[in-house]
């Protein structure tokens, strides 16, 4: 199967995310992305960084207390280890009778899961469970490492 039809079969056409991206597993290229799907290469080097960084001494990563942006969007992490990355959108809201804009954690969000040879780097929108789509790229994570990637 090419990497694109991983993409288009395996992910978005599970209906479990709605974007994805499969770069190499340091970052620097690009196997096969959806439409509209930009992550820029900063980005990129921000996700292989957050799988170099072994954590302070209570083992939280930088990604997690910085957050990461993805194709222009921020996102809050909430799971970061050596295999996957898992990130909330933050969005900025004013309250009725708030003062201030206050930041909240949305319902979209990544799921990044890293193969000995690849990152698969996955959005899924509001209407799909978090666990749904964590389950989806992690099965395709699991395949790939199983044949060699």
């Amino acid at each position: 199967m090419s990497w694109q039809a991983y993409i288009d079969t395996s992910l978005v056409g599970t209906g479990a995310v709605d974007r994805a991206a499969i770069f190499s597993a340091t970052g620097d290229s690009v196997w096969a992305t959806s439409p509209a799907f930009n992550v820029s290469p900063t980005e990129m080097q921000a996700v292989v960084a957050a799988y170099k960084d072994p954590g302070n001494k209570e083992g939280v990563k930088k990604v997690q207390s910085e957050g990461l942006h993805i194709a222009g969007e921020r996102f809050v992490v909430l799971k970061a280890d050596d295999r996957s990355v898992y990130g909330k959108k933050v969005s900025l809201h004013l309250w009725e009778g708030a003062t201030a804009n206050t930041l909240r954690q949305g319902r979209e969000g990544v799921v990044i899961v890293k193969t000995t040879q690849a990152i698969l780097v996955t959005h899924y929108p509001e209407s799909v469970q978090p666990g749904v789509a964590a389950n989806t790229v992690e099965q395709l994570g699991d395949y790939l490492i199983k044949v060699g990637y």
